[in-house]
């Protein structure tokens, strides 16, 4: 059978993921398979082993439609009668808690339908097209979909090609992943009787695969409690201390944590703020990275505020209040709300101090952010009934939204995390199963992620750490084998730039349909996305991944031979005698802010104010001599032109800047790299205002996405 949960022991008092309404009895699993013995109850009542089922599932859907929860459970018991799990509990005790696990985290009624059917076609005489006959295809779907992940096998081995079939069934239906991810909750809640190193594999996957998963879709209350589980069996020691921590906590007399919520309930009365303050203690594995970064805890590291309020606006009242009439711990303080995470979380992040010292960690968000913080893509219902429908359709999955079936024939789900779009989209592409389940081990470890803007106000997220590589393939898939560089905030910067969050990206992009990506973007790419692509094209063209020669007509000589150092303009210096010379390194100009220094011979070199020459020479002792531009106009300057390389694209420049009336003193050009051309121009202009102008023709030319002024960093002598 597909469940290898045995027994209802878990490894310690964990913190349950999901806070039960006061007054609810403990569920006893037994009790419920001694009621599923019963067989089915009457026509007009529901059987009184799925009573908690329907409970839960009202508190968040009153109005539900119960009668395919009815004779789901009907067929679910009457065809696992008999089947007994290792522990000796009935077998459709299993069904039963996994279909609780959804109901309590707000799972709409096709979900909990087909949850107490997930087992049946893969242990039962069940069939897919009884299924459909009873329950529509909607339930079929999803019930197919478990059922082959049910057999696929989790051996090391077949971990890569486990991964693609997984990613396949979520993709089309994140429902099926939420059923698993709820099948694995229960088995690992039960796993006491497994052998100890049966219960080491079955954690170890789930660490690697089905916890990242959940992070992934959301779904925190299920995240977390896997998380215990697993530390629990793989950790023990680290354990046992941590469970010693809380325990100790517990048995203190004072609780810093009600006091600070105490406190903030005042506050935010004072305020007038309607808002629901509460204490959410840690889990096991939270207390274990807190006390790993802190060194040792005190009252309020144990737990976090949770603050609930109505609407988005009142959040930010919340967080003005608090910042006003408490201290606030500045660092601690993140908008997920404005840019929420991949994962659909939305949530304000701040924390405020006591005078003791002790800081208090607060979480601001809406109710609606709150189930959805929690339940994640459970929360979302049917991702495929149209507005008018109700969310607990069980039609067929031919409705679909937009009326339509996806142009691949797989199933559109418009509610799909863009992460999990990604994903489906990596596993097509991977060149091997090898590949992508490397680099996708690699993505699942990112525990953060930053979000990035376009400069047409468009957003782009990805995992910390990652390049301006990333980004172009993020923003244009295959088709960023023809970028050529990138500004970051404005400013020029290399592909191998590490970016920041709240960074602006502007991908500069080749006209040339040839583009050919580099072997060194390898070495900088840190998504799935980028990796396999680079990856693939490198394997299809091993011949163009070497590099090439500059094209005979771009690797033209000087003009006029080697860049002369500028004559001096029209400077004026408060030293008789003195020779006047444009400094190399800045090429100041009329109308620049200008500074000199003495330097041998009697010589003043002039620099541009801003020229960090200026202030490695004043550290040095160097005395600054006053200087000033004097009534000539005409003057000395280098530019650089950074362009795409194509034809004639030299002489086209050239022209431009006769065009000007500027004469060229010289002129090199750079051997392309990456199509990016790099041409240097010593010029003699007429009138130094006319400068803008002449950049401005220059950047006119087609190809060229860049003039700058020359600013070396070396110091002038």
């Amino acid at each position: 059978m597909s469940a290898e949960a045995t027994n209802p022991a878990t490894p310690g008092p964990i913190t349950p993921a999901v806070q039960r309404r006061r007054g609810r009895p403990r569920i006893d699993l037994r009790r419920l398979g001694r009621a599923a013995l019963l067989g089915p109850a009457g026509r007009d009542r529901l059987p009184d082993a799925i009573g908690h089922v329907v409970e839960a599932h009202r508190a968040h859907h009153p109005d539900a439609d119960l009668d395919p929860l009815r004779r789901a459970y009907v067929l679910a018991e009457s065809s696992h009668r008999g089947q007994m799990r290792k522990s000796g509990e009935p077998y459709i005790t299993h069904p039963l808690a996994v279909t609780l696990i959804l109901a309590e985290l707000g799972a709409e009624t096709t979900t909990l339908t087909a949850s107490l059917l997930h087992d049946t076609v893969e242990d039962t005489e069940v069939t897919l097209d009884q299924v459909r006959a009873e329950f529509g295809e909607e339930v079929r779907y999803l019930v197919d979909g478990v059922t082959k992940l049910e057999k696929v096998d989790y051996g090391a081995a077949a971990e890569p090609e486990t991964f693609r079939k997984m990613l396949v069934a979520t993709g089309s239906d994140v429902r099926v992943m939420s059923i698993k991810l709820a099948d694995r909750l229960h088995n690992m809640r039960t796993l006491g009787v497994m052998r100890p190193e049966k219960q080491e594999r079955i954690a170890k996957v789930t660490s690697d695969v089905l916890i990242p998963l959940a992070e992934r879709l959301g779904v925190q209350a299920l995240k977390t409690e896997l998380e215990d589980l697993v530390f629990a069996i793989l950790r023990p020691e680290e354990y046992a201390h941590t469970r010693e921590l809380i325990v100790k906590n517990s048995s203190r007399t004072d609780d810093p944590l009600a006091e600070i919520a105490e406190e903030v309930r005042g506050v935010l009365r004072e305020a007038g703020l309607q808002a629901e303050v509460l204490i959410r203690p840690r889990h096991f594995v939270s207390v274990h990275r807190v006390s790993r970064k802190r060194g040792e805890l005190r009252g309020a590291d144990f737990g976090r505020l949770l603050v609930l309020v109505n609407e988005d606006a009142d959040c930010y009242g919340v967080l003005g209040e608090l910042h006003t009439c408490l201290t606030p711990v500045v660092s601690e303080f993140k908008d997920f709300i404005a840019v929420p995470k991949f994962n659909l979380y939305q949530s304000l992040h701040t924390a405020v101090a006591r005078p003791d010292g002790q800081v208090a960690e607060v979480l601001i968000r809406t109710h609606q952010m709150h189930k959805v913080a929690e339940a994640g893509v459970i929360a979302l219902g049917n991702p495929y009934a149209s507005p008018t429908e109700s969310v607990d359709s069980v039609d067929s999955a031919e409705e679909q939204a937009d009326g339509s079936r996806a142009a691949d024939g797989e199933r559109a789900d418009p509610t799909r995390p863009g992460w999990l779009s990604r994903l489906l989209d990596w596993q097509e592409a991977a060149p091997d199963p090898d590949t992508f389940w490397s680099t996708l081990r690699e993505d699942l470890a990112q525990d953060r992620e930053i979000t990035v803007f376009r400069p047409d106000g468009g957003t782009l997220g990805l995992p910390a750490g990652a390049s301006c590589v990333d980004a172009a393939y993020a923003q244009y898939g295959e088709d960023a084998h023809a970028c050529i560089g990138v500004r970051v905030n404005g400013r020029l910067a290399r592909l191998s730039t590490v970016l920041s969050d709240g960074d602006t990206v502007q991908l500069l992009m080749g006209q040339d349909p040839a583009s050919e990506p580099s072997r060194e973007w390898l070495e900088h790419a840190h998504t799935p996305v980028a990796r396999i692509a680079i990856t693939r094209w490198l394997a299809a063209h091993p011949a163009s991944a070497a590099p090439s020669e500059a094209p005979a007509e771009t690797r033209r000589p000087a003009a006029d031979g080697p860049a002369a150092r500028p004559a001096a303009a029209d400077v004026v210096v408060d030293r008789p005698g003195a020779t006047v010379r444009l400094a190399g390194c800045c090429t100041p100009v009329p109308p620049d802010a200008i500074t000199g220094f003495s330097v041998r011979g009697g010589v003043v070199t002039v620099h541009r104010v801003e020229c960090a020459a200026v202030e490695r020479m004043k550290s040095v002792g160097r005395a600054e001599v006053e200087v000033h531009w004097g009534d000539s106009s005409e003057c000395r300057v280098t530019l650089f032109a950074e362009s795409f390389g194509r034809p004639h694209l030299l002489a086209d420049l050239t022209e431009a800047i006769a065009l000007e009336g500027v004469a060229i003193v010289s002129a090199t050009v750079e051997p392309p790299s990456q199509q990016r051309v790099r041409h240097t121009y010593t010029l003699q202009l007429p009138d130094a205002a006319h400068l803008p102008a002449l950049m401005r023709a220059m950047r006119n030319v087609p190809g060229v996405f860049d003039v700058s002024r020359a600013h070396h960093q070396s110091a002038a002598s």
